[in-house]
């Protein structure tokens, strides 16, 4: 068998790691374990990771990055209402087709609480930025003026929602309940846009006419026969 190239054996430990996080959690996935699921010598951990807390940073953009792809590919579908149905029923089904991003992802966040840089922080703004652009790109695609505060918090409507659903799925896993609880929580987020997208700035009214202007247009409307 030919070596594996070092950029695919990475690839590898973090998938096998994602794995490890979500079954057993971060206290429970040592270096040793990891390298077992992906049926890696622990030297080539090491090799490719100088230590744990690099190998969870990768995990951490990893599923960072599948969150943003899953983003990407529900991009701007018409409107801004249309699109933001789009992306929270896309980010959901996205947990519920992959439990184990759903699970490591919470136990990767208090991870990431706890380290120095802020890493938690950091990854979750990148996602919520890409949310807030696809968001603006649909209002300026329809045409629709909408007031930049009302943007942000659509985007962290969107956001909270899904995790929400993220949290309920990994505690029930219930999925006869799933499809309703989707629809519930589009509901909601139907009820809020139907509230606050109509409160975006109208288009400038037309200039009034001047008084000769409009005396002009009414002696023309009196004159037709």
């Amino acid at each position: 068998m030919g070596r594996i190239p070092a950029a695919e054996r990475r690839a590898e430990l973090v998938a096998a790691a994602v794995r490890v996080i979500a079954a057993e959690g971060v206290d429970g996935a040592t270096t040793r374990r990891i390298a077992q699921e992906a049926n890696a010598p622990l030297a080539t951990l090491h090799y490719c990771f100088a230590a744990k807390e690099v190998l969870f940073a990768a995990v951490f953009e990893h599923v960072a990055g599948q969150y943003r792809e899953v983003l990407t590919r529900n991009d701007v579908h018409g409107d801004v209402a249309t699109t933001a149905r789009a992306l929270l029923r896309g980010v959901i089904e996205w947990y519920l087709a992959n439990p184990d991003f759903g699970a490591a992802i919470v136990e990767l966040i208090s991870w990431g609480q706890r380290q120095e840089g802020q890493q938690a922080e950091m990854v979750y703004n990148e996602a919520s930025a890409t949310l807030r652009a696809i968001l603006e790109a649909a209002a300026t695609a329809a045409g629709q003026p909408v007031d930049p505060d009302t943007i942000d918090a659509l985007t962290y409507i969107v956001s909270t929602l899904s995790d929400g659903f993220a949290l309920n799925w990994l505690v029930f896993t219930d999925p006869t309940a799933a499809e309703p609880q989707i629809e519930l929580i589009l509901g909601v987020l139907d009820a809020w846009m139907a509230a606050h997208l109509g409160d975006a700035p109208a288009p400038p009214a037309p200039k009034p006419a001047s008084p000769e202007e409009a005396m002009r247009s009414l002696v023309s409307w009196v004159s037709v026969e």
